[in-house]
């Protein structure tokens, strides 16, 4: 089953470095990457392999930074990311 999770807003730099970092961790690949621009909203979108599963990122003014995928897998990287987030000192 696909989950989508909005992990927090799409300029935190901090949040969108670490999801990056976990995400090499575990061996994904970029697919490809997007990044379009219409009036005040912008998307980046980020298609990535891990495990012989797509994997998207998408950060959008407004709506966030998200990530999609199999159930387990984004579980997995929720995880690792908000341990990883725990340990950043501030």
């Amino acid at each position: 089953m696909t989950k989508t999770v909005i992990l927090g807003q799409e300029h935190d730099q901090k949040l969108r470095d670490t999801l990056m970092d976990v995400l090499r961790q575990l061996g994904a690949s970029l697919i490809s990457r997007n990044r379009a621009v219409a009036g005040s909203q912008e998307i980046e979108t980020v298609l990535l392999q891990l495990a012989g599963q797509e994997i998207t990122i998408e950060a959008e003014t407004y709506v966030g930074l998200s990530i999609t995928g199999d159930e387990k897998t984004i579980s997995e990287i929720l995880g690792r990311v908000r341990q990883a987030i725990r340990s950043i000192p501030i």
